[in-house]
């Protein structure tokens, strides 16, 4: 009984460092995307160049799976609290798939970009290659997210101790609700910058 608690006191001590190189993660992503917008803002700015295009409507497609998955990220989170396994796995392989769908959508959106609306990558007007910079800079932290959720999936399956399952719960919950702030502040920041 003591060494169960005493393995259990450990983990918790254990896990602040870790927590802590969450936060400084976010913060450092946070500043990331402030500079990639602040550097679209300048360029636009300074040389008269507007997005003049509409974005594809994939993007507001994927806006309403990320919403969605941070609502499914949340009920299974609750789960985990409340113990009820089944429905964190439920949950966390809904938010999984969610993730999957909104990679999915923005590879479309890359692809009525380049071969519909032809907005290539590289090009004379660079505010455009911004929005793919935007989206692919964010693709990569929701591939990071798709990983953390794997792990907290993996750790529903074993006999993984309470302690650890909540700390794998709030490190993926934080971290994807993050990347779904994230992309809102993204498409809201290029509607409001598009023609």
């Amino acid at each position: 009984m003591m060494m169960a608690r005493f393995e259990q006191d450990k983990n918790k001590l254990d896990l602040t460092p870790k927590r802590f190189n969450m936060w400084i993660f976010l913060f450092t992503s946070f500043m990331f995307f402030a500079a990639l917008t602040s550097g679209f803002i300048v360029y636009i700015g300074g040389k008269g160049h507007a997005l003049k295009m509409n974005l594809p409507v994939a993007f507001m497609y994927s806006t309403g799976i990320i919403i969605v998955s941070s609502l499914t990220m949340f009920l299974a989170s609750n789960a985990a609290k409340k113990l009820q396994f089944a429905k964190q796995r439920t949950f966390l392989w809904a938010t999984f798939i969610l993730g999957l769908g909104f990679l999915g959508m923005q590879v479309y959106a890359w692809y009525v970009l380049a071969f519909e609306m032809k907005a290539y990558f590289i090009n004379p007007n660079a505010s455009i290659s911004f929005v793919y910079v935007f989206s692919l800079m964010h693709l990569l932290h929701i591939l990071a997210g798709l990983v953390l959720l794997i792990v907290s999936l993996v750790s529903t399956y074993r006999k993984t101790p309470q302690v650890i399952n909540l700390f794998r719960m709030e490190m993926t919950s934080i971290f994807w609700h993050f990347v779904d702030i994230i992309w809102i502040y993204l498409y809201v920041f290029l509607l409001l910058n598009q023609n």
